[in-house]
């Protein structure tokens, strides 16, 4: 498949066609369809007492399957294999690793978004992006800016889907003050510069994050849209389906499985670096972890780090004062990208460790925060006292170095 990484680059975006090749799309469509029956049953048995009778399926107004986070018994077999191998794609695997500029990049996320039940309306105008746990926005910037994507985001249409808009560019910068206006006074309407992106059936859309977007209507339109992207970093929490796959895919994600492993021993190398204020340990762990970042870059990194030590020193029940409910309820997350691998991960370091490990980072920690709380929208975040855009100023690795002693 031709695409166009300059346009990309610049854009934040490109519309794709077939990227699932039409005598497929059929076949796709009945697999989903499969996945989508066997979610049904399983959300109405879950369904709380006040719910209605079908549970999630009725009451959300974006059902979506979410595939690789839980367990899928009983949902993928060799009947709907095909569901998790359109990850294995030249026109999704092959086209996000030319994207991203690497050799191998590996599926996420994987899921699958509904229409309604009923009309639900447009949702908010928002970026992927939740800086509490991450990093202030400014850092995602710089870091493309300075050396490219880590994460490329996926809409692949199974029925023509007309419901995502963004702002073209909007992945290299802030905000406009037009735009907090606009999104202040009503986050449900067009933006200006917005762009519809208009998706055939089998058209795939795919844009870098945090990209400035939109769901329009979320109205009873049949609409099934596989949703995810790609990155170097994957974790997978479920790997019963694995059986299913074509040999071939097998040995993809067993690659990617096996990545994921030595990913984590490289952000352990890397806190224990900072635990035994070993600076050369410390940059040679960046190094291993994202091979070929710039200053920028390792700035975000530790930024990601500073988080991941959070929630390791939270799993141990550490003391931890002025950190926000939202932060510690976040710690229980998996989030790969952001080297937020869980809390089992948590579970190599001892107690006295974490808490080690919390004090080599608070000064960090409070660079990235502000006395008085505040609000920006189009994030996925309430009022916080984290910087919702600025990275701390005048302040790189070495810096952070430095505050060890």
């Amino acid at each position: 498949m031709q695409i166009n990484r300059t346009q990309f680059m610049e854009e934040g975006y490109l519309v794709l066609r077939e990227v699932v090749p039409r005598d497929e799309l059929a076949a796709l469509r009945e697999s989903y369809e499969l996945m989508v029956s066997r979610q049904r049953e399983i959300w109405a048995k879950e369904r709380a007492p006040h719910e209605p009778p079908g549970g999630v399926w009725e009451t959300s107004p974006q059902p979506r399957l979410q595939l690789g986070c839980e367990p899928l018994a009983g949902l993928v077999d060799e009947k709907t294999a095909s569901t998790i191998e359109i990850w294995a794609h030249e026109n999704t695997h092959g086209v996000s690793s030319e994207l991203l500029g690497v050799a191998d990049a590996g599926v996420t996320e994987m899921m699958l978004m509904c229409n309604p039940g009923r009309d639900r309306g447009p949702a908010a105008w928002h970026r992927d992006h939740h800086p509490i746990d991450t990093a202030p926005l400014q850092g995602y910037l710089d870091d493309i800016l300075e050396t490219g994507p880590r994460y490329v985001q996926w809409n692949l249409s199974l029925y023509d889907d007309n419901v995502l808009w963004v702002i073209p560019g909007s992945h290299l910068r802030i905000n406009s003050a037009a735009e907090n206006q606009q999104l202040l006074a009503d986050p449900r309407v067009p933006l200006p510069g917005g762009v519809q992106t208009h998706l055939n059936a089998g058209d795939g859309v795919v844009y870098i994050l945090p990209l400035l977007h939109w769901g329009s209507n979320y109205s009873r339109k049949m609409r099934r849209t596989v949703h995810g992207g790609f990155s170097n970093f994957t974790h997978y929490q479920a790997f019963d389906y694995i059986d299913y796959l074509s040999p071939e895919v097998q040995e993809m994600f067993d690659r990617w499985h096996a990545r994921s492993k030595q990913m984590q021993v490289w952000s352990e190398n890397a806190l224990r670096a900072v635990i035994e204020k070993d600076a050369n340990a410390y940059h040679t762990a960046l190094d291993k972890l994202h091979p070929g970042r710039g200053e920028k870059g390792r700035l975000l990194s530790t930024v990601f780090l500073c988080k991941a030590a959070c929630f390791v020193a939270l799993a141990h029940d550490c003391e931890l004062a002025d950190i926000p409910d939202e932060l510690k309820n976040r710690g229980k997350a998996f989030h790969a990208i952001t080297l937020n691998w869980g809390p089992p991960f948590a579970a190599r370091f001892t107690k006295a460790e974490a808490a080690v490990l919390w004090e080599r980072f608070k000064p960090l920690d409070a660079r990235l925060k502000t006395d008085k709380e505040q609000y920006l929208p189009g994030f996925q975040s309430g009022p916080m006292h984290y910087y919702f855009n600025e990275m701390p100023a005048n302040f790189g690795v070495v810096d952070f170095i430095k505050t060890w002693n």
